[in-house]
């Protein structure tokens, strides 16, 4: 029977961000990863919310459904709270989070998901992601609208589709149950890793052979190389069989220190954006679907029509340009050849071959031998009649000699 034998969760502030907006949970069988947005004073406070409402998930289960029925249910309670909070501190509206968790029973895992935070597993030396983003571009590459290497890059690729927060008072939740084995390793990390750190990296990173703290620093460790523009948590869990497990519950980020918000004295907040998260380099929000989702989608289909027709008429051109090339370059080649037929009455060398490419000529008259056809052998006669092909233009001269010997004798 499989269990969790080591676990392990890290988070950092990163390089760029005054504060950690990010919470991360590792528990006896709950592991959770929430990413807020909000702003400087909405995201750490969503975060943190979620996460000690869905910790309270943290107990024995009978069945995976079970634990798949209470992550869903503590999802939904904790988006409630979080309404219940911005109802109650204007200053909050919009902010948001994140979350993804799994709860790991026996032999099986019951995962809840919303959002851009992510999962994976590690599976005999395979990483596997097992979330799918919950992202405006996600659902252009979904739709087959972009390419993943267009989402890279896409101005929009951090709008989020859903999130807990006070905008749906019944978030859809992705929940599902997976098997686990001895040897999984799991991963739950919000988008500050897989921003920064490579799909290629994390494999190596989780397929190192270290332990789950090990990991966890590591890749927090390559994050903060790589610029680390975002905040960044990851949680690790090991799946063993008939291990003793020592880790005790660790709470990392926004969720680990003490709530508090509200004004404070002599202080006046900035008017704050519905749903605004900022991140690095661009605005990274949540829109729920709307009329602005549906212009995106036609103004993405009218972008990749315009691009497929450039990509048409590129190659449309380029093959004509290889046709022309062939058929100048094949033309060249014919010139090099010879052979020996008629012209009008008498024997002529031409330089081509004998075939024509419909109107295209493919010989024309070299030299006129001025050799009567009427004064050859009948044999010699249809041979000419039917060309007589040379290996050079030596060669030809020397078959109109011999021809000429034999009309003599």
């Amino acid at each position: 029977m499989a269990t969790v034998s080591h676990s392990a969760a890290a988070s950092h502030v990163g390089k760029v961000r005054a504060n950690n907006q990010d919470s991360g949970y590792a528990g006896h069988s709950l592991f959770v990863v929430a990413d807020g947005m909000g702003g400087h004073a909405g995201g750490d406070v969503a975060s943190s919310i979620a996460t000690k409402r869905i910790i309270e998930a943290d107990t024995r289960y009978l069945s995976a459904q079970e634990a798949e029925f209470a992550l869903r249910a503590a999802l939904v309670a904790a988006n409630s709270e979080l309404a219940e909070t911005v109802f109650e501190h204007a200053e909050l509206t919009g902010m948001g989070t994140t979350v993804s968790a799994i709860v790991v029973l026996e032999n099986e895992v019951a995962i809840a998901h919303i959002g851009d935070s992510r999962i994976y597993l590690l599976r005999d030396g395979e990483l596997s992601q097992i979330t799918t983003d919950h992202t405006f571009v996600q659902r252009l590459v979904d739709s087959g609208r972009i390419t993943e290497a267009e989402a890279a890059v896409h101005p929009r690729r951090s709008v989020l589709m859903r999130v807990l927060g006070d905008v749906e008072s019944s978030p859809e939740v992705d929940t599902s149950i997976l098997a686990t084995l001895d040897g999984d390793r799991w991963l739950l990390c919000s988008d500050g890793l897989t921003g920064v750190v490579s799909f290629t990296g994390i494999a190596n990173a989780l397929s190192s052979g270290l332990s789950a703290t090990d990991v966890a620093d590591r890749l927090v460790k390559e994050s903060l190389d790589g610029g680390a523009p975002d905040n960044v948590t990851v949680v690790i869990v090991d799946v063993g069989e008939g291990v003793a497990r020592t880790d005790s519950p660790t709470i990392v980020g926004s969720a680990a220190n003490p709530l508090a918000f509200g004004e404070e004295p002599g202080r006046v907040r900035a008017l704050r954006l519905p749903a605004l998260r900022l991140h690095p380099v661009r605005e990274a929000h949540f829109e729920p679907d709307s009329q602005d989702y549906l212009s995106e989608l036609i103004e993405e289909d009218a972008r990749r029509a315009r691009r497929r027709k450039a990509t048409w008429l590129v190659a449309i051109i380029l093959l004509t340009a290889s046709i022309i090339g062939a058929g100048f370059l094949g033309y060249q080649w014919t010139q090099t050849r010879y052979f020996v037929g008629v012209e009008g009455t008498t024997v002529a060398i031409y330089q081509g071959v004998q075939q024509d490419l419909g109107p295209i000529k493919l010989s024309s008259v070299y030299e006129d031998t001025n050799l009567e056809l009427s004064a050859l052998r009948v044999y010699d006669r249809q041979l000419v009649e039917q060309t007589i092909s040379a290996t050079s233009l030596g060669d030809a001269m020397k078959i109109v000699e011999r021809l000429n010997n034999s009309s003599s004798e």
